[in-house]
């Protein structure tokens, strides 16, 4: 296929791996997982529900027009200026790339005049127009977020509405911001607000079939949701990082199918060498001078794991979320998906495998749960909206705190227990030590200070009001609350598609790690208040159950007779939390049970304990080798696995592997070396991002 005179068509800052099409096998895998699964996934919205969005678009630029004029009349322009008087609405993110759902939310943005702004004209006036407007509801301003936003419902639909004031006094209709020059003169909100829309455009202009991305991205995306790594809030990937790299694996399989490019990805990125960068396109300079992501020059830039470079000036780093917890596990779930997609190939598995959820509390024997409480629906919106977009630092302290040896697997999905009368959620976070660590018997995590810190910094809302509280408990996986399971209190037993994160409880076993549920710990902590020489008789009395049925308190709420019961609840776990009971927050070797003064003392050898049988009976197999960062230890490795692979799979024909081989040597894993002005290679990233 590439045999012809003229060189083919470059896409990304490297060549393309391959350039081979489908066979008929390809096409009807890209057929069984379009129509037969992503439609019946019902991943794709109704007729009636895009008309619908696009009414209300129409609405909402009306409304910006509409709002743009009143300012320009109100400041004494003249009626030519008023007449001419205009504000563009933008879309961006998924509806803009063309892979939104049902129920998916608009990411918009208003371009306006540089006499209107963002602190008084948008979050000020705009919002009491919007306040005012019969079907916008769940209204709530985000002025301080890093990129400032509106967010409301319009008609049932959740929009995010941005602003970007422009150097110019009257905004053209066909306004191309796509083009640097709307930079200039304009403030970093800005360009943040404005680079959402200039990512998107960038996106679709630079993969080589746009139908074909969209597919393959709504295939990943729906994957990511299944397998509990869709969230960039909670240190994970969001959108337009999955986009970002769906659209570097197109580059590299220019020819490719759907069904193709899924596979692909996978072998690809479970072999990515980390922290070296995903770029669709040069980092380019320019003379507005804005800070471009570049780790040479900003010492921050070397600290990010797993950098997703937009491909839009100022090229930015999108996921700087990401922690070495949640590396491991995303690198994790790559490898899962890469193992069901080449039995796919060879036929000895369908698509369902793939997209089979993870099972994540069987995946862990230690948590931490988050309980959120607020006096009524509207209250736990905001309060919930504000602590889930802290959880990521409490997953970084911790790292922290304890030297990165415990690490964390927050989970991106919100619960509630029904049975509660006052308004509750709660979040979840898997524990287990770092693998190969070498630990002493008896030695523990204390992480009652880390969980003080997190709530003194969730404390400073400053829009918090009474009823608003927060607990942290540690629960053992037996301990796990009933409402978390769609069907009730159920442990499946794992099938055969089970990643290593799942299979194993060499890292995290329940042994040595007695605790209270919540709801239970916060009884006994309200019965037993300021007697801590209680302490070692209850956990005398622990020791004496027996390790194989430990007796299990369940969360109980029927002694919650209204709002205000529960809310004392919370403050009294509030106190617990932080180190209300004056014990030690090192437990003995010996003890059975090291967080019962205040569950936050995880000890080292309960997760370190070699049993491999679950609480059930259920065996689990033994190889609990955890990934590290480094997927394969040198590039050479790498591609020469890869090259092993295409030579089976994808029917190289005459390429000559060594020739594959040395090409890969430079363009995968390695595209470090575009920096500079004008795309110059430069000597790559510093010795720091090596892996």
């Amino acid at each position: 296929m590439a045999g012809g005179a003229d060189a083919p068509k470059q896409y990304g800052i490297t060549k393309p791996l391959s350039l081979l099409g489908p066979v008929e096998a390809d096409l009807q895998r890209t057929a069984e997982l379009e129509k037969q699964f992503l439609v019946e996934a019902g991943l794709y919205e109704s007729a009636e529900e895009s008309a619908r969005r696009e009414e209300v678009l129409g609405k909402l630029d009306q409304i910006v027009k509409d709002w743009v004029k009143q300012l320009t009349s109100q400041r004494g322009y003249t009626d030519q200026m008023v007449e001419e008087a205009n504000a563009v609405l933008f879309t961006f993110g998924s509806y803009r790339l063309g892979v939104h759902g049902p129920g998916a939310d608009i990411d918009t943005l208003c371009v306006g005049p540089s006499y209107v702004n963002r602190e008084e004209d948008f979050f000020i006036v705009l919002h009491e127009i919007l306040a005012q407007t019969e079907d916008v509801t769940e209204l709530q301003p985000v002025p301080d977020a890093h990129v400032p936003v509106m967010k409301f419902k319009f008609h049932g639909i959740s929009i995010d509405l941005l602003y970007a004031s422009v150097s110019l006094l009257v905004v053209p209709a066909d306004l191309d911001i796509s083009q640097g020059s709307v930079l200039y003169d304009v403030d970093e909100a800005t360009v943040r607000s404005l680079n959402g829309c200039r990512v998107a455009d960038q996106i679709l202009r630079l993969v080589p079939n746009i139908e074909n991305f969209r597919t393959t991205l709504r295939c990943l995306k729906y994957w990511a949701k299944r397998r509990g790594v869709y969230s960039n809030v909670t240190g994970f990937l969001g959108g337009v990082n999955w986009a970002l790299l769906v659209a570097r694996v197109c580059q590299l399989y220019p020819n490719a199918v759907p069904s193709m490019l899924v596979s692909r990805f996978f072998r690809v990125f479970t072999q990515w060498r980390w922290p070296n960068p995903v770029m669709l396109c040069s980092i380019e300079e320019d003379e507005l001078g804005f800070p471009v992501w570049d780790p040479r020059k900003n010492p921050r830039d070397k600290c990010h794991h797993m950098p997703i470079i937009t491909p839009a000036y100022p090229c930015m780093n999108s996921s700087y979320n990401v922690s070495t917890s949640t590396l491991r596990v995303m690198i994790e779930q790559f490898q899962f998906g890469n193992k069901i997609c080449q039995e796919i190939e060879m036929n000895k598995a369908s698509w369902s495998a793939l997209f089979e959820p993870f099972q994540f509390f069987e995946a862990y024997k230690n948590y931490l749960q988050v309980d959120i409480i607020a006096e009524d629906d509207e209250d736990l919106r905001l309060w919930k909206g504000w602590v889930e977009s802290r959880l990521r630092q409490l997953t970084l302290k911790i790292e922290r705190d304890t030297y990165g040896m415990l690490q964390c697997h927050p989970y991106p999905h919100e619960y509630a227990d029904p049975s509660r009368q006052c308004a509750h959620c709660a979040f979840f976070m898997g524990l287990s030590r770092k693998e190969g660590v070498k630990i002493q018997e008896g030695q523990q995590f204390d992480i009652r200070g880390t969980v003080d810190e997190f709530r003194h910094e969730i404390n400073l809302y400053m829009f918090w009001k009474p009823g608003m509280e927060l607990a942290v408990s540690h629960v053992r996986r037996k301990q796990i609350p009933a409402y978390v399971f769609p069907e009730g209190y159920k442990r499946p037993r794992p099938s055969r598609h089970v990643n290593h994160q799942q299979q194993s409880n060499k890292n995290d076993p329940e042994d040595g790690t007695a605790t209270r549920s919540p709801d239970s710990q916060l009884k006994r902590k309200h019965d037993s208040a300021g007697t801590d020489d209680a302490e070692p008789g209850r956990s005398a009395k622990r020791s004496s159950v027996s390790p194989v049925h430990p007796k299990t308190s369940s969360p109980q709420s029927g002694n919650v007779g209204d709002e205000t019961a529960c809310n004392n609840q919370i403050k009294r776990a509030s106190s617990d939390v932080s180190g209300g009971s004056q014990a030690s927050p090192q437990v003995s070797e010996r003890s059975p049970d090291p967080v019962a003064s205040g569950p936050r003392c995880v000890t080292m050898g309960a997760l370190c304990s070699d049993d491999a049988t679950s609480e059930h009976g259920i065996p689990l197999v033994e190889n609990c080798t955890t990934p590290t960062v480094a997927v394969c230890t040198t590039l050479k490795r790498v591609a020469e696995k890869v090259v092993s692979e295409l030579v089976g799979s994808e029917r190289l024909g005459s390429t000559n592997s060594a020739e594959l081989l040395e090409s890969m040597e430079k363009d995968v894993l390695a595209e470090n070396v575009h920096f500079g002005g004008n795309g110059v290679a430069q000597g790559g990233l510093p010795e720091e991002l090596e892996v």
